[in-house]
């Protein structure tokens, strides 16, 4: 296959990792006979910049004419630091979710064999853990009407969400929970919120069409308590955008580090894939990030985007490789030897 893919390193660490991610992949074309091209896109503190836009319109232009999009992170202390900035690198990574469509993030959370001993939760708690998170990504709090009143004493940011919003969402999250094991869970604050009885009266309303999906209702507070409880109970999980954004965080240190998990943001036509961690400005141009969770990502990206699974096994077999072979970075070596960020990758495409 001849593949044009969108890479957006984006800032902090985000470039080093994106970096290995496309060695590896490289390396997969390799293998299995396909001709990636690579088109590089400024996106957050790195695009203001250099053109005062933090996702500009020739990175859309980009992004909407590629197969993927490959994304590494964005954020830096100059703008976390500075609440009164009138740009921020957030802003165009909402941007680019809205003008692209992305409005499911798909989250999957799941153990490793050789790491199960770093989570912080008990080897009893986590394991077989294996479950994927739909947050709505383009509606909710983050994009409502927002702003200050009472002379900027009063600050308000507003909920909305309409049922066409909420349905596309619970779609494709009845029809992954039919891909696996027919158990959805829909999280919400139903009993108080009335944006949260939209979703939980639209998705009720969807069970007829699914009648082989078991469908629960659980209130986001339980379900927070529960994922430090008994993960593995779950399955496919859909929610709203704030909740997931914050769940979804929650339930990324199950496997032991934020740096393993990968993700992807997808709507009608597009197709992004991006790790869960951030910028990580402290450790940025030091070589000692890892590359894991945005490599994996890219594995995600093969299979969703591609439908190459044999090309995404390659690459889930090969990090669980490294990881039992103890080659990994500092936030995973403990007293063991420590890999640069280079180093993984150069395994990785060695073993491949």
């Amino acid at each position: 296959m001849k593949l044009k893919i969108a890479v957006l390193a984006g800032d902090g660490i985000g470039p080093e990792v994106i970096n290995q991610a496309v060695k590896v992949c490289d390396a997969v074309a390799v293998k299995y006979n396909h001709e990636i091209k690579w088109i590089p896109a400024l996106t957050g503190a790195a695009a203001i910049d250099a053109v005062g836009e933090p996702y500009p319109d020739e990175t859309h232009k980009i992004c909407i004419n590629a197969d993927a999009i490959l994304f590494g992170a964005i954020g830096h202390p100059k703008y976390d630091n500075n609440p009164s900035a009138k740009v921020r690198p957030e802003q165009g990574l909402l941007k680019m979710r809205k003008k692209l469509g992305l409005f499911a993030n798909v989250r999957p959370t799941f153990t490793f064999p050789s790491l199960i001993d770093n989570s912080p939760l008990k080897r009893e708690r986590i394991e077989g853990t294996d479950l994927v998170f739909l947050r709505e990504l383009t509606g909710g709090i983050y994009f409502g009407e927002k702003g200050r009143k009472d002379g900027g004493e009063t600050a308000f940011d507003t909920c909305t969400y309409t049922r066409k919003e909420v349905i596309r969402l619970a779609k494709k999250g009845f029809e992954l929970a039919m891909t696996r094991s027919k158990k959805l869970c829909c999280v919400d604050k139903a009993n108080v919120l009335e944006s949260s009885r939209l979703w939980r009266e639209t998705v009720q309303a969807m069970e007829k069409e699914y009648p082989e999906v078991e469908v629960s209702y659980e209130f986001v507070d339980a379900v927070a308590m529960r994922l430090v409880q008994w993960p593995n109970s779950y399955d496919v999980l859909i929610t709203e955008n704030l909740f997931g954004d914050i769940l979804t965080d929650e339930a990324s240190v199950i496997s032991g580090s934020m740096g393993l998990m990968p993700s992807a943001s997808v709507g009608e036509n597009h197709y992004l894939y991006e790790p869960i961690h951030g910028s990580y400005p402290q450790a940025a141009g030091k070589n000692i990030a890892n590359p894991l969770a945005t490599i994996l990502s890219a594995a995600m990206m093969f299979e969703d985007a591609f439908g190459l699974k044999e090309e995404a096994e390659s690459i889930r077999n090969v990090v669980n490789k490294s990881l039992a072979a103890g080659v990994v970075t500092e936030d995973l070596s403990g007293d063991n030897k420590a890999y640069k960020t280079s180093d993984v990758g150069d395994w990785l495409v060695l073993n491949l």
